[in-house]
């Protein structure tokens, strides 16, 4: 059978009409290739003509893989422009790329399109780059991408703020606390009266925290929002806008910890502010930053450096960037309270949450170091940390110039413990529980030494082996005994000088014994101090019972019974009666308060005393008998005995409560 050519046109011009109906009609199917082959051995059989096509379609075949890309480019812009055009509606303003009805995964497949798109086109722009209608598609790709990232940016904000797991404050308190003593609210010197400085009984507390555990970790951002995150911000990179991610990273992530530390009780103030808070408002202040710089460098800031490590994993600068400005203003926070603290006015009762700041600020250090390649912010922590250690030095020196300078007059009327010693021991027992920082802040100086060794007769030896707080404690001490001595000059009975030097030497024997200060001041220090307390108590019984005593003498009455020697014994009861009562008046209204040594006392004294009388009674009690004798023997040493309990108690008693006669 004949090849049949039909004629679809004239010359060149028709020859050209039929290739381009053929191509036209090839195109338009969108068959394989193989399918397309077929189609044209088809044609060929109805027109010679049409056997040259087979270069035509080849060359389109080079064509669709491009104009593929391109629609794929255009179905990922529709996508975008879509979102960004719903997201316009006010009903869709907050709806995150995460919830329905959106589709995250179309979304970041049509970004990741937009991104291939661009990282292609910059290597090897597409010949049709312009060809298509509208703007140029270039243009069209910034614009997708620039929407995009609005978008993503939006989202990371989203996401960051509704998974930020909040701080359970009371959680990082319970597992952290340790009791030790606060003083009252005092700016200036010690008063003369110290009624404020009692014992522990009456004393506020503090909490002072113990270091947190080392396997203490929690999560900042729910796990769950993590992958979400890292999508995100991969894509972010990508695009190039690695600026705009770190902004929006730190700045949501810096506003948490602004909350935490607003959890933790720290406030926002300036040193201005700081210097005038009233000193119990100013003491729950500084508990809490010690608080927050163990949980903001252990918990927080730990756990935003590994939450920055799984975000940006190998993005190391960017992670490294975003981590430093993220913690900045949270450490910054808290350094700027603690200067504040350094410079604050130094009194005595501040000392012990200096310490507490310093240490935890201290120990902190290490931790914040490998976190923080900040060099200012770190260089601002080290300023900070040598500001409290020379404020926590100076606010000792203050306590010291208190008690070297305290010299009130009113004496203690009852002869018990003072103020002043009671303060200082209560001081030095919590001071002792600060030796490792105090004694890397201190040391002693040559004029230390020269008035410990002659001016308070101390041993220069015993000071030298000592750590440096352990010698500032030595010398403080040796202050404190020097002014009890100076104080006991306040009472003109010589025998209440001794009951008032025995009681408060007594008083510290018995702190530094059952405390941590009888190991920095040792058992040397204990039994020294125990042999002047016995020195006193020989003091007190020469001042007060040495002229009752002298009435039990038989010098002056001989043996007879003569009108001369009866006078005589009469005079002698008389008198011992009269300084009998006369010391029960006066001693029943002083005080010895503690139980053992009160005990001790009046055994020393019944000792004394006793005997004597019950000897004088024997030997010259037949010389007076008859119905006045007694007039002159008006107790039995059993009657005395009796009497005696009552010294000591800080209660006189009423004469006629002993005015009874022996029966």
């Amino acid at each position: 059978m004949a090849t049949t050519t039909t004629s679809l046109g004239g010359g060149a011009g028709g020859d050209d009409r039929v290739l381009a109906t053929a191509q036209q009609i090839v195109k338009s199917l969108r068959a394989a290739k193989e399918d397309r082959e077929d189609m044209l051995l088809i044609f060929s059989t109805f027109d010679n003509r049409l056997s040259g096509i087979s270069d035509l379609i080849n060359g389109d075949d080079s064509k669709s893989s491009e104009e593929e890309e391109l629609d794929r480019f255009e179905a990922a812009e529709k996508v975008i422009l879509a979102d960004a055009s719903l997201s316009e509606e006010p009903s869709r303003q907050s709806t995150s790329l995460f919830n329905p009805p959106n589709n995250p995964a179309e979304y970041f497949s049509a970004v990741d399109e937009i991104i291939h798109w661009m990282e292609q086109f910059s290597i090897a722009p597409p010949s049709s780059a312009v060809g298509r209608t509208g703007p140029a598609i270039v243009d069209r790709a910034e614009n997708a991408i620039q929407l995009a990232m609005s978008r993503l940016e939006d989202e990371m904000r989203h996401v960051l703020i509704c998974n930020t797991i909040p701080l359970d404050a009371m959680s990082r308190y319970g597992s952290i606390r340790r009791v030790s003593l606060s003083f009252g609210s005092h700016d200036s010197a010690i008063d003369d009266t110290l009624e404020s400085f009692g014992e522990v009984g009456s004393s506020r507390f503090h909490e002072r925290g113990a270091s947190l555990g080392d396997d203490l970790f929690v999560d900042l951002v729910r796990p769950e929002a993590v992958q979400d995150l890292r999508e995100i911000i991969d894509r972010m990179v990508r695009s190039g806008y690695e600026r705009e991610c770190l902004q929006v990273y730190s700045s949501v992530r810096r506003d948490a910890l602004d909350e935490c530390l607003v959890i933790l009780g720290v406030e926002r103030l300036s040193i201005e502010e700081v210097q005038r808070v009233e000193w119990r408002s100013l003491d729950e202040k500084m508990k809490n930053w010690v608080q927050a710089v163990k949980v903001a460098v252990g918990v927080l800031l730990s756990g935003e450096k590994r939450l920055c490590d799984s975000l940006f994993g190998d993005l190391d600068d960017l992670k490294e960037i975003c981590f430093n400005e993220t913690a900045k203003g949270c450490v910054m926070q808290l350094l700027n309270f603690g200067e504040a603290i350094s410079i604050c006015k130094r009194s005595p009762e501040k000392l012990f949450r200096i310490l507490d700041m310093y240490e935890a600020l201290r120990d902190a250090m290490p931790d914040l170091q490998a976190m923080v390649s900040d060099e200012f912010v770190i260089g601002e922590a080290n300023g900070v940390l040598s500001g409290l250690g020379e404020a926590a030095k100076g606010t000792f020196a203050e306590f010291e110039n208190c008690i070297r300078n305290e010299t009130s007059k009113k004496p203690v009327i009852t002869g018990d413990v003072h103020p002043l010693p009671r303060y200082v021991m209560n001081y030095l027992k919590l001071l002792v529980d600060y030796g490792d920082p105090m004694d890397s802040l201190l040391e002693i100086s040559e004029e230390d030494l020269h008035r410990f060794k002659n001016d308070l007769g101390g041993d220069g030896s015993q000071l030298e082996a000592m750590t440096p707080l352990g010698q500032r404690i030595l010398l403080l001490m040796s202050e404190l005994e020097y002014n009890l001595e100076e104080k006991s000059r306040l009472y003109e009975d010589s025998a209440m000088q001794q009951v008032f030097l025995m009681n408060n030497l007594y008083y510290l024997v018995r702190k530094v014994k059952d405390s941590d200060l009888g190991k920095v001041l040792g058992d040397n220090w204990i039994r020294k101090r125990r042999g002047q307390i016995r020195q006193y108590a020989t003091g007190y019984l020469r001042a007060s019972w040495s002229r009752a005593l002298s009435c039990l003498k038989d010098e002056g009455i001989g043996g007879s019974s003569n009108n001369a020697s009866k006078m005589a014994l009469k005079e002698r009861f008389k008198s011992f009666n009269a300084c009998f009562e006369e010391i029960y008046r006066i001693q029943t209204a002083w005080k010895v308060p503690d139980d053992q040594l009160r005990e001790e006392l009046r055994i020393s004294i019944s000792e004394k005393v006793i005997p004597a009388y019950r000897s004088f009674v024997g030997r010259f009690r037949s010389q007076l008998e008859g119905r006045h004798a007694g007039k002159y023997i008006k107790y039995t040493p059993e009657d005395l005995e009796t009497y005696l309990l009552d010294l000591f108690e800080g209660s006189p008693a009423v004469l006629h409560h002993i005015r009874r006669k022996s029966t």
